[in-house]
């Protein structure tokens, strides 16, 4: 039986007292045997929840989605007879399931990821994390309440060649933590050093209302998101130009981009005490364009984000006292390759999802040091939209003296929605 919002919600207070097992808490130890295949649920099955129908050592056995030609499109590229629902709970609830995929636009992460944790799931998480940096306290909150395994969906940290660096994230680590290049360092990320931020991902102003197509539950898509006429520029893929649900290139590409300078850094335990912007004023609810975003950590070290081709195109991807790193892993301390190999390798990371839920160990981009990048994107929106030089306070998790920037950390959610 398919909950509606109301339904769901006058029993969501009894939700934390609920214990709803999945399908391996049953078998008694709590483990899932080497021989059992785990089972998973996407919520959301646009483009991005598509792209995951298979991924190794799990079975898909449920999808759900607001949209249901979003779902006929995934039952068809589904290798087995999957369950699909309409509701996000029904899903959750569903005792076959043992991992929850969240795949929706960031409004709904939060929400998902703490019923999923509550409901005793294990979550793998698009990006970003969350929508606001209370959303993702509270994440965290729930996953290590009731033990669960998270992960992350951007795996630039640990694999893979980092965008247009010409090498994996491993080799840099190596040569931030031999101290060659010295401290502090500034990482200027932007296209000069081979990413690309979607910047244009932006919004439409003054949006003319039209008709909600019948197969889509446009009340459910928005959510706690704050009423808006429906215009299909609002929602599904160009959703990401608007404030209520994402945040443009910076919000939807962020972690991507930021969570691998944040390992570099040994920053996972902690964020800048200050946000810098170039912007022009943005509109209330459509998303625009900036200059440029810096970072600065109580250390001296930098994060500095450079929009569209703003900036010097020969300025280095990592800066430091000692010595600069360019595209294409060049470095310009003389002999530093035969100087890198005498330093340690950086500690093993748990990059195996899967293996992680068998053997209960926490996932090498989590809840917590997740929590940490997704931070990054979050008050560096905060920064765009107000137009000012923010201050940061690493304890409190909150802006200094700024209670407008402060009242965008935990934003309202629409009646009758809450986490």
């Amino acid at each position: 039986m398919s909950l509606d919002r109301r339904n769901f919600l006058k029993a969501a207070g009894g939700l934390a007292a609920l214990t709803i097992l999945p399908r391996h808490v049953l078998g008694g130890n709590g483990f899932i045997a080497p021989s059992d295949q785990l089972t998973k649920g996407i919520i959301g099955v646009g483009g991005m929840g598509r792209g995951h129908i298979a991924y190794q050592g799990s079975r898909l056995v449920a999808v759900c989605d607001v949209d249901t030609k979003h779902l006929e499109a995934a039952v068809k590229m589904a290798p087995d007879k999957v369950r699909t629902y309409a509701h996000f709970m029904d899903l959750i609830k569903d005792p076959n399931v043992d991992v929850v995929h969240i795949a929706t636009p960031p409004h709904w992460h939060g929400i998902m990821s703490v019923e999923a944790a509550r409901a005793g799931k294990d979550i793998w998480c698009e990006k970003p994390m969350t929508r606001t940096i209370g959303e993702g306290k509270r994440v965290m909150e729930a996953v290590k309440r009731n033990s669960r395994v998270f992960r992350l969906n951007t795996w630039f940290r640990f694999s893979d060649t980092f965008y247009g660096l010409g090498t994996t994230v491993k080799p840099l680590k190596k040569l931030v933590q031999s101290g060659m290049l010295g401290w502090p360092l500034k990482v200027t990320i932007s296209r000069h050093t081979g990413f690309d931020w979607k910047f244009y991902w932006t919004g439409k102003e003054n949006l003319v209302p039209e008709p909600v197509p019948e197969n889509l539950d446009y009340d459910l898509w928005l959510g706690p998101a704050p009423y808006k006429p429906y215009n299909p520029h609002r929602v599904h893929q160009t959703f990401r130009g608007y404030w209520d649900y994402d945040g443009g290139g910076l919000c939807d590409m962020g972690q991507h981009y930021m969570d691998p300078v944040q390992y570099l850094l040994d920053k996972d335990n902690e964020s800048p005490v200050k946000v810098e912007v170039d912007a022009p004023q943005q509109h209330h609810d459509a998303v625009g364009t900036w200059r440029s975003i810096t970072y600065t950590y109580a250390d001296g070290c930098q994060i500095v984000l450079w929009g569209d081709d703003y900036g010097d195109p020969d300025t280095p991807y990592i800066a430091g006292p000692n010595g600069n790193v360019y595209p294409g892993f060049r470095c310009d301390i003389p002999d530093w390759q035969l100087k890198l190999a005498g330093f340690p390798e950086p500690a093993p990371q748990q990059t195996d999802f899967i293996e992680c839920i068998r053997t209960r160990k926490t996932f090498a981009l989590n809840e917590t040091n997740g929590f940490r990048s997704c931070t990054l994107v979050n008050i560096g929106a905060i920064a765009v939209r107000l137009n000012r030089t923010l201050h940061f306070d690493n304890d409190t998790m909150e802006f200094i003296d700024d209670p407008a920037a402060n009242r965008l950390l935990e934003q309202p959610m629409r009646g009758p929605w809450k986490i």
